[in-house]
């Protein structure tokens, strides 16, 4: 998180300096600073103390003292000074989806609006229509995407508030007062979006357990404390609610406070047509206020008659009825990946090399990682050409043969063009193991013309996957229009497979996949990783597959490789 904490204040320093409209050199040295370190598997605070912060691709001395000045003081002077001269607000505008820094500089020197609600009114008054370049269609894309940013709020991207909980978690089960420590919530239940971080902790201490609360890196202060919980805020103004329960109510309260809402109501309901009811102590008789269950989760469900099930499946959207029944489906997990369908390198814009991708899989358990650089056609990755093609072609065989068995596949991302057109012809795209295909610009021409270039390219003989089917990505763009109905049947009677981006993209959504899923498509899992720390994005994939409800058999990455070969060869033949 350190890294993702500098990136992001070199970032804010390269956005400054848009916004005064800075040379675009001085620009790009912050913003490719501020990727390396981003993407960087060391940790840049360790680099700090060796004096190697100059070792950094991209970062040069004036930018390495400014990492070292943030990591010892956690500000940079140099950032206040900028702040300063630009209203903090403005920089909020950037967050805006259509309004880059040139346009955020120009609504502040003309309109003199210096925050989002300022911007809204001004769009309500039809000033922005009247600056030059801008017009009336640019002012009602700025207020739409204002509505749907207020919308989002403050909720966090599962990814973030995810590795937060497991950091905190990780260190609060260090204490020795700390007997089971958890996320909950929607955390532990995958949501996409998160609106309160929520951990539970099972101790007979809770003093102790505030102790070690004020004893982690990351503790700021306290905002609440009770017998019970303990609300406080960390160094990045997260803040983190911990329930303290005892240990022989611990399955129960995880339960409880897992939730969702739905699915506990109905637990209830049931409870009470046994005569018992539930709670977060545990579940009790009503006769006699017996407590019968509370020590374990899956004691508490196999009281009422059911199968202990996924935290992933708790919706109340069949869950309850299936374990039951005892159909509840056995989830893929992690375990099950034999591989990565979607991971970027040097050739286009990752920023690790062949050799450093396969390495990370391998060191993942993998059997076998897909390297999809991307086509030519999206420029601004400056990806493969035919010359650029057949080169990493040989390369990922020279790879092969020092790291057998482990196997790179030769893929490509390849770019669906305005017209429907893909970018390489047939007889280019056979160089490639895997071929997906990808929809990345003019996507606001409506539901029709999306939908056939997406169809174009699933027609194809030669593609095997649709990559992040709906454009969206989490929490920043909505998905763009298109009909999923006839793209999943279009899927399902080619058998191409439908991706799930573990990305912030997180697309496919878990609905999304579950429909496909239910026809009998297969989804294929990508972490979309442009570095080796982006290969962790296979864990999110993974979720959104289980809250999915996918078994490993509705997943290309749980075949091993030669069974991977033979399918890709049949996706190719029936179409």
């Amino acid at each position: 998180m350190r890294n993702d904490d500098v990136a992001r204040v070199l970032e804010d320093i390269g956005a400054a300096l848009e916004l005064k409209a800075e040379s675009s050199f001085k620009v790009r040295a912050y913003q490719e600073a501020a990727r390396q370190i981003g993407y960087m598997s060391h940790d840049v605070a360790e680099l700090h103390r060796k004096g190697q912060l100059d070792d950094i691709p991209g970062v040069g001395p004036s930018i390495s003292k400014k990492i070292a000045e943030y990591l010892d003081t956690g500000k940079i002077a140099y950032l206040e000074t900028l702040i300063g001269e630009i209203p903090r607000g403005v920089f909020d505008f950037l967050k805006v989806p259509g309004i880059g820094p040139r346009t955020a500089h120009e609504l502040f020197t003309e309109l003199h609006v210096t925050t989002l609600p300022e911007l809204a009114e001004a769009a309500r008054q039809h000033r922005i229509r009247e600056m030059p370049g801008l017009g009336e269609k640019t002012e009602e894309n700025i207020l739409r995407e204002l509505g749907r940013l207020k919308e989002r709020g403050t909720r966090l991207p599962l990814g973030v508030a995810w590795a937060l909980a497991d950091e905190i978690v990780a260190a609060l089960r260090e204490h020795p007062a700390v007997i089971a420590a958890e996320p909950a919530g929607s955390i532990r239940r995958r949501r996409e979006t998160v609106g309160d971080i929520d951990l539970l902790v099972a101790s007979k201490d809770p003093a102790a357990v505030e102790r070690a609360i004020k004893a982690l890196d990351r503790f700021k202060e306290i905002i609440a404390a009770g017998d019970t919980k303990i609300s406080f805020l960390t160094r990045d103004a997260f803040q983190i609610d911990v329930r303290v329960v005892e240990p022989a109510a611990w399955g129960a309260a995880l339960q409880h406070f897992t939730g969702s809402k739905a699915h506990n109501i109905k637990l209830r309901t049931r409870a009470l047509e046994r005569g018992l009811r539930i709670n977060e102590y545990g579940l009790f008789r009503l006769a006699d206020d017996k407590r019968i269950a509370g020590a374990h989760e899956a004691e508490i469900y196999s009281a009422l008659g059911l199968d202990w099930m996924p935290p992933e499946l708790r919706e109340d959207t069949g869950e309850i009825e299936a374990a039951e029944a005892g159909t509840l489906p056995q989830l893929v997990a992690l375990e099950d990946v034999r591989g990565d369908f979607h991971s970027h390198t040097t050739y286009s814009d990752g920023r690790a090399t062949l050799d450093q991708m396969a390495r990370a899989a391998m060191a993942r358990g993998y059997e076998y990682l897909v390297v999809t650089d991307h086509s030519h056609g999206l420029a601004v990755a400056q990806g493969l050409t035919v010359e650029k093609a057949r080169r990493q072609r040989e390369e990922i065989d020279e790879l092969n043969r020092a790291l057998y068995p482990f196997h790179l596949l030769a893929g490509v991302e390849l770019e669906i063009r305005a017209d429907g057109a893909l970018d390489f012809p047939d007889e280019v795209l056979r160089l490639f193991d895997v071929v997906s295909a990808s929809l990345h610009t003019n996507t606001r021409k409506g539901s029709e013309r999306n939908t056939q270039r997406i169809l174009n390219a699933l027609h194809n003989r030669q593609v095997h996957i649709l990559n992040h089917p709906s454009g969206r990505i989490v929490p920043t763009r909505d998905a763009y229009a298109f009909d999923f109905d006839e793209i999943v049947e279009a899927a399902r009677v080619g058998r191409k497979a439908l991706e799930i981006n573990g990305s912030e993209r997180m697309d496919l959504d878990a609905a999304a996949a579950r429909i496909a899923g239910q026809q009998g498509v297969t989804l294929s899992l990508g972490s979309d990783a442009h570095s080796v720390k982006g290969l962790d994005g296979m864990r999110m994939a993974v979720a959104i597959a289980r809250r999915a409800w996918l078994e490993p058999r509705d997943v290309l990455n749980t075949r091993r490789l030669k069974a991977l070969m033979k399918r890709l060869e049949r996706a190719e033949a029936r179409v």
